[in-house]
């Protein structure tokens, strides 16, 4: 792996040659080039938030209170951006957080994110809204470091289903998102009135699980007793999606089964339960020795009693700003949860991350790896699985330069000192 000295060299040998990166490092423009090639469905999706979008635009603000500060004659020739998390050894201080519907921007999907993240040694989080199976995902993985995200379904079977495929492909953790008991209200979805499930995408993990296809058998038998929608064509179109996508050959033969609109259905009755409360944890610690790590935390008291549940691990998120409008931002959250925490178990955050500095600052903070999210889609949507790489390249090299010019050899001697 190229140290970042290297990769920025090599950028800048090849714009001597006339050839500028494919994937811009400027992640504003980044941004705005995906925006012009997603479908205007996919960019509402990926691209927004929840209500008037002031969550999503303070966890970058906030970002701003607080300053670097280097320090010199440090002797930062060599360096070191490994961390050790979960028991494991990563190369790199950060992990790629689950983003759902990635068929919306490229084929490939979640099987390219897992190629270009297995490249570059950095864990992956399966979605579990995700365009491919996980254990396609993990396939692709080698032995790579991988994570499974969790949301709880109405059905603990299925629930305990899911885990027990995460463990047998080989995943290092459960990562429980407990924000997403309901759809936050993303204004940018409901103006165009789209969901991309109902049209049979990002529903992988669902229609390849045992469980699920049980559940499914029961649903059939009982026969369809949701009223008929007026036909027209994107209706149509809707159910040509679902069709194309559920498990299996022949169009015609999946049509006439009644099973991809069938699945469309029970997934939207079952895929999140708005009941669920802290006593369910235990539930979940039965079905496996995995890690878990409960993603969405941003009270102290809460990080408290992920403690006192036995829990292994933190995810500081508002969800990359989709859920509460007006939320507290992540890094807002992260000095309050690092405190309650007192160093018991790992802290990651995510939510507006974009480059070497916002990941530094958060380490300074406390946390113990943080978790990139919409800019590597933007490399999907340009580039698939090498658009991914470049993106997570272009990081690794910001953050290593950003850790060294700040006089820290070692991502173990970021701390307080460094901020202002």
């Amino acid at each position: 792996m190229l140290k970042a000295q290297d990769w920025q060299t090599q950028i800048y040998l090849s714009g001597f040659g006339g050839k500028v990166p494919e994937i811009n490092p400027d992640w504003v423009k980044l941004e705005a080039t995906a925006a012009k090639k997603m479908s205007p469905s996919a960019a509402s999706y990926i691209i927004g938030g929840a209500g008037l979008q002031d969550t999503m635009r303070s966890n970058r603000s906030d970002f701003e209170a607080y300053k670097i500060l280097p320090r010199m004659l440090r002797d930062v020739s060599d360096s070191d951006t490994s961390i050790e998390l979960f028991g494991q050894k990563f190369s790199s201080p950060f992990w790629l957080c689950p983003i759902g519907v990635l068929e919306m921007v490229h084929p490939e999907a979640d099987k390219a994110v897992a190629k270009a993240a297995a490249a570059c040694g950095i864990p992956y989080v399966f979605s579990n809204q995700a365009s491919v199976p996980m254990e396609t995902c993990a396939a692709a993985m080698g032995d790579q470091p991988r994570f499974f995200q969790l949301y709880w379904s109405k059905s603990r079977d299925l629930v305990a289903s899911f885990v027990k495929r995460a463990e047998a492909c080989g995943c290092a953790g459960i990562v429980l998102t407990l924000d997403t008991t309901l759809l936050g209200w993303r204004t940018r979805d409901l103006e165009i009135a789209f969901l991309p499930f109902l049209q049979g995408k990002g529903i992988a993990q669902y229609t390849s699980d045992p469980v699920f296809q049980a559940m499914l058998d029961a649903k059939l038998a009982e026969g369809n007793k949701t009223p008929r929608p007026k036909l027209s064509f994107e209706l149509l179109n809707g159910l040509v999606s679902a069709v194309k996508r559920y498990p299996g050959k022949g169009f015609v033969k999946k049509l006439r089964s009644g099973r991809p609109m069938a699945a469309v259905q029970l997934f939207t009755q079952t895929y999140s339960n708005p009941a669920i409360t802290w006593d369910d944890l235990a539930f979940l610690r039965e079905q496996t020795t995995l890690p878990i790590i409960l993603k969405g935390i941003l009270h102290p008291d809460d990080a408290s009693k992920t403690l006192d549940h036995g829990m292994d691990g933190i995810v500081v998120s508002n969800h990359g700003g989709r859920q509460v409008d007006g939320s507290i931002s992540a890094i807002g959250a992260l000095p309050g949860v690092v405190k309650a925490v007192a160093g018991r178990i790992p802290v990651i955050l995510d939510s507006g991350i974009r480059g070497g500095a916002d990941v530094f600052k958060a380490l300074a903070l406390g946390a113990s790896a943080v978790g990139l999210g919409r800019p590597y889609v933007y490399g999907l949507t340009l580039g698939g699985e090498q658009g991914v790489y470049q993106v997570l390249r272009h990081l690794m090299a910001d953050f290593e330069l950003t850790m060294r010019l700040a006089g820290c050899r070692t991502v173990g001697e970021i701390s307080l000192d460094n901020l202002q």
